[in-house]
Parts: C-alpha cells; sequence; structure tokens
C-alpha cells in the first residue's frame, strides 16, 4: 500500500516575481515516489516564463518528468516550462509532475530567483496572536477577542478557524460567531496576515462549549478504555470509523489511538495523506448520514473521528506516532528532542485538525533495544523524547506512550529509563500481547498474550503479570499503565499436541498475513477449547491458536483492577465482532 504525504515549501505569499511554488508528494511506494510542483501567479500581471530551483540531498533524484523540461547539476535541480504553460495570468497555476527514488525532502526552493514563498530576504512574517478567550457565551453564539500579533511591516488582517474550517477574515481583534448548536464543544484558532500577505503561526486553541443541551459523561469508574483505529483498515479491511458506532463500542471506550503517523527525519510527518484527511464518505458510509462534498476544507478519517466525537464528547482521540514499521525514525528524533516535539505539535495542531486530536501518542518500538531495526540512542534518550513532548504540548494536551512488555532480565524495560519518563506521561500502553508467535516456526506453540507466568513458559518474564511488576518496581505507578489486549489470535500449523508446548512446522495461514488471525474470525473458525495462564487456545486439525475471548478479557481486567491500573487498550477495533463484544468486554469488566 502505497504511503502519501503532503510538504509545503511554500505558502500564499507575495513578493516581486509574483509567483509561488508548492510541492506535493504525490506517493510514494518504498522503492521510489512521485512528486508535483505546482506554481502559482500571485501578482497582477502576466507572467511569461517561469523556473523551478530546488535541491535533493545525496541519494534522492529525479528519474523522469513531464509538463517540464527538469534538468540537474548534482544535487540542484532545475525544472522549467515547455512551450504550453509557461504562461500564466494573474492567480493561474501551472503544475509539473515527476517520479524520483531516495527518501529526501526538496529544500532551497526559489521560483524565478526568488523564495519559492514569494517573501523577499529579511521579509517575516507575523507571529502569533493570542489565544482567543469567549464571551457572551449563549445556545447559539458566542464572541471572540485576542491579543494582537505584531509584524515588521504591519499585520493587515486575522483568520479565523472553527474546527479547523475557516469561518472569517477579519481586520480587528474580535469576532462574532452565531449560527451554532446548543451544548456544542467548538475549538477556535487565530493567524495573523501581514501586509506582504504572509501568513503566520497559529494562536493556541481555545475550547468552547454553549449553553444548553447535555454532555454524556466520561467514564463512571474512571478507567481508561482505549481502542487503535488504523488508517490503512479502510482500504482492504474495509473497517471505518462509522463502524465504531453500529458496533456499539463508541459508547464503550474513552479513547482513541489513530495509527499511525510516521517519523521520518527526526520529524512527526502524515501517515496517509489519503485515508487521513483526504478520502470522501457518502452519506450511508459516513457517522452522521452527510456525504462529503468535493471542497470542503477537511475530509477523510479525520473529518470521520470530527463527526464521532460530536455524537460522543467523552471520547478522546490521540494521533499515534511510529509503530512496528515507522518506529526507525525515532533514533534520529531523539538526537534533537526539541525540535522533534515542535514537528509533531506543528502536525497535531495543524488548524486544519487541531478539534480532532487531545494528545500524541509516541509508539517506539523500541527505544535503545531492537525491533525491526535496532536503535543505539541510548537509556536516556526515551526518556528525553518525552520529556520535550510533555515540554511542547503541555498540560492541556494528552502525552501517552505505547511501550515495551518484556520483562526478562536485562530485556527491553530495562534498556530504557521507563521509569524517569513516566512523569511525563498521562498515561503507558504497555504491549502485553505477542510474547510468543510463528516468528519463532518450529514452536513451541504457547500463548500470545500470557497474563502470568506457567510451568513451560519458553521465555521467563515473557507475561503481562512479571512486565507490569518489573515497571512498578522502576517508580512507574500502576495508575499510569493500561493493559494490553489483541483482538486477533496467533497460531502455527502443522501442529499435533493439543496442548502449549507443541512442536510445529511453520505459521497457520492468516486472512491478511500468515500466522495471525482476527477474532471475529477465530471465534467460529477454531473455537476456544483450554485456557493457559489466563489465555484461550484452540487446535483446529494441524492449526494451533492462542487469542483473548470475552471470558479471558473478564478475568483480565478483574486482574488489572487489582493490580491499580489504568485501564486497558487493545489492538485494534476490526479485529472486534460486528457488535463489538471484545470491547464490550472490556467495558464491562472495568466497571
Amino acid at each position: 500500500m502505497p504511503v502519501t504525504g503532503l510538504v509545503v515549501l511554500a505558502g500564499p505569499a507575495q513578493a516581486a516575481t509574483s509567483a509561488t511554488a508548492t510541492y506535493t508528494k504525490v506517493s510514494d511506494w518504498g522503492t521510489g515516489f512521485e512528486g508535483k510542483w505546482t506554481v502559482k501567479n500571485t501578482g497582477t500581471t502576466t507572467i511569461s516564463s517561469w523556473t523551478v530551483e530546488w535541491d535533493y540531498p545525496a541519494g534522492t533524484a529525479v528519474t523522469s518528468a513531464w509538463d517540464a523540461t527538469v534538468t540537474s547539476s548534482g544535487t540542484h535541480w532545475t525544472g522549467k516550462n515547455v512551450g504550453w504553460n509557461g504562461t500564466l495570468a494573474p492567480g493561474g497555476t501551472a503544475s509539473f509532475g515527476f517520479n524520483g527514488t531516495g527518501s529526501g525532502s526538496p529544500a532551497g526552493c526559489k521560483i524565478n530567483g526568488v523564495s519559492c514563498d514569494g517573501s523577499q530576504p529579511g521579509d517575516a512574517p507575523p507571529t502569533a496572536p493570542g489565544t482567543p478567550t469567549a464571551a457572551n457565551v449563549t445556545e447559539t453564539s458566542l464572541s471572540l477577542s485576542w491579543s494582537p500579533a505584531t509584524d515588521d511591516k504591519g499585520v493587515k488582517n486575522y483568520d479565523v478557524y472553527r474546527g479547523g474550517a475557516k469561518i472569517a477574515t477579519v481586520t480587528g481583534t474580535g469576532f462574532a460567531d452565531s449560527g451554532l448548536t446548543k451544548g456544542t464543544t467548538y475549538d477556535y484558532t487565530v493567524t495573523a496576515r501581514d501586509t506582504a500577505n504572509q501568513t503566520g503561526p497559529s494562536s493556541g486553541a481555545l475550547s468552547v462549549t454553549t449553553a444548553g443541551g447535555t454532555i454524556p459523561p466520561p467514564d463512571p469508574a474512571g478507567k481508561v478504555k482505549l481502542g487503535y483505529f488504523t488508517n490503512w483498515g479502510v482500504y482492504g479491511r474495509n473497517y471505518h470509523v462509522k463502524n465504531l458506532v453500529t458496533s456499539g463500542s463508541a459508547s464503550k471506550i474513552t479513547h482513541i489511538n489513530y495509527a499511525f503517523g510516521n517519523v521520518q527525519n527526526g520529524q512527526c510527518t502524515i501517515g496517509d495523506a489519503f485515508a487521513d484527511y483526504d478520502k470522501a464518505y457518502t452519506a450511508d458510509q459516513s457517522v452522521d448520514g452527510v456525504a462529503d462534498t468535493w471542497d470542503q476544507p477537511l475530509r477523510g478519517n479525520f473529518n470521520q473521528l470530527r463527526k464521532l466525537k460530536k455524537a460522543y464528547p467523552h471520547i478522546k482521540v490521540l494521533w499515534s506516532f511510529g509503530g512496528w514499521t515507522w518506529s526507525g525514525g525515532f533514533p534520529q528524533a531523539a538526537a534533537n528532542p526539541a525540535a522533534f516535539a515542535q514537528s509533531c505539535y506543528n502536525l497535531v495542531e495543524d488548524p486544519r485538525w487541531a478539534d480532532v486530536f487531545d494528545g500524541i501518542d509516541l509508539d517506539w518500538e523500541y527505544p535503545n533495544a531492537c525491533g525491526l531495526s535496532c536503535d543505539t540512542s541510548g537509556p536516556a534518550a526515551f526518556k528525553n523524547l518525552m520529556q520535550a513532548t510533555r515540554a511542547r504540548f503541555g498540560a492541556n494536551n494528552l502525552v501517552t506512550a505505547a511501550i515495551t512488555a518484556d520483562a526478562s532480565s536485562g530485556g527491553k524495560i530495562d534498556a530504557a529509563d521507563y521509569g524517569g519518563a513516566a512523569q511525563y506521561v498521562d498515561f503507558y500502553n504497555v504491549m502485553t500481547y505477542d510474547f510468543f508467535g510463528a516468528w519463532a516456526a518450529q514452536g513451541p506453540t504457547a500463548p500470545h498474550s500470557p497474563l502470568t507466568s506457567y510451568t513451560g513458559i519458553p521465555q521467563a518474564g515473557f507475561n503481562s503479570a512479571d512486565a507490569i511488576a518489573k515497571l512498578k518496581a522502576k517508580g512507574v505507578a500502576g495508575s499510569k499503565l493500561n493493559l494490553g489486549i489483541g483482538f486477533y489470535g496467533r497460531g502455527w500449523t502443522g501442529v499435533t499436541q493439543a496442548a502449549p508446548g507443541g512442536a510445529a512446522t511453520g505459521p497457520a495461514p492468516g486472512t491478511y498475513e500468515q500466522g495471525i488471525e482476527d477474532y471475529k474470525v477465530l471465534k467460529n473458525s477454531c473455537p476456544a477449547t483450554g485456557t493457559i495462564a489466563g489465555t484461550a487456545y484452540a487446535k483446529c486439525g494441524s492449526n494451533w491458536w492462542s487469542y483473548d475471548t470475552p471470558a479471558t478479557i473478564a478475568g483480565k481486567m478483574t486482574w488489572a483492577k487489582q493490580q491499580g491500573l489504568k485501564g486497558a487498550f487493545f489492538w485494534e477495533f476490526s479485529g472486534d465482532t460486528s457488535n463489538g463484544e471484545l470491547a464490550n468486554a472490556i467495558h464491562t469488566g472495568l466497571q
């Protein structure tokens, strides 16, 4: 599945050249990518030709291009118009595309010899306005005001955003909003524009609830019930935000981790632009029954999550970055934690979707240890990263992390300072699953998410109880720990022994990947026949599977409450049944 992203190197600022150039990374398929430059005449007179210049780091190169003549000198690249697209009337645009190799991003962009953002040297954009405040709040209206921005050439006007969408442009430092819905929470931000038409950074966000109506209370027991929603699930799995509603799970969870954003070049970046904010939903696919339009400012999962939060105001949504595949960027991030945190804040708080997210989750697999790749950034790297992230996101945003459950002596928990970092997080999601699986193709068969140790367990310290105990011993309070539940099973084939500990010949077949299968499939194709260490297992023909059921989840939730844990989380929604029976088991088990 291609991963797409958007890199904006130019804004709408106007300079002497009266032109800007904006770069979009259209798609990325691992071994190559497609890029596109868009040139715009921002002036008042026609331009007859254009030339875009940029630099790529070594290892990144253009391999073919269309709608422009693209040449290079070393790492410096130049794109010149062809005969038919060089003339641009005021407001007109022209684009050219290309295929390339490498992972670098363009830098040092110039359009006709001047910066691609249209700014002149020394012409700085305005500062951020003050965070808006609200007054005269009624059921359907309110008044906003904010302290002014500053600029060396003077501030021309302000753009007012509600829910990430621009609703007004004003010359003063106030705005009266109307036509609102009673008992509804709205988020506002403001940006300033100077006389050169440069837009500065966004103000802080104001969240205000109109009078009237009722807002459902949060979970009465105060426990976290968090599920992961994957952006790629909208493709082959055909699982969408609306499924949280139709399954009944939306009313039984407290948090959603949206997975995943990427970590590249030491920064947080978009994971899948199309799924995240561009995919159009029809009325029957949409949470509120309203179809997306071609020109609305935000579509995709982000807009659907916005609609979900309007219907279920108690749900908090965090944007999770990293994961198994995309953790390779964290070591570079750890080399400059402040810069990384700033990049993440800029992305999570982008005015287009700032109201969707209540915080950030970092899923580094694994600090100072090996996952898909190995990291040697040292035991303090994780703590430093979490400290910087908390400092930038502040006390009003959630800051969390998914962490290892490897409690073996000298294992992954010992490799990083999880105890020292705990002061900066609201909670840890301890990944108490995937302890064992068919990556050990010959077995022995073992439950992938054992709650406790048992006689014959293949690896000491690979169980939930030992992981939680070790984290507590390192100073992490139980009230900051969530127990992890997998909504899937792991299995082997070529197995003759029904009890755990048998030999195998390889991974059992699965719908999407060998050795793994959703609970909703396994409950019917291979019903559980026994339990070990608080987890179910079953042998069907020559296949052997382990997974959690509503009954084993109930036992794990009882244990979590006895341990004083914050709650539980699960990976991930689409593995559940259409009526959300596993999410319901977590919900009822934590009451």
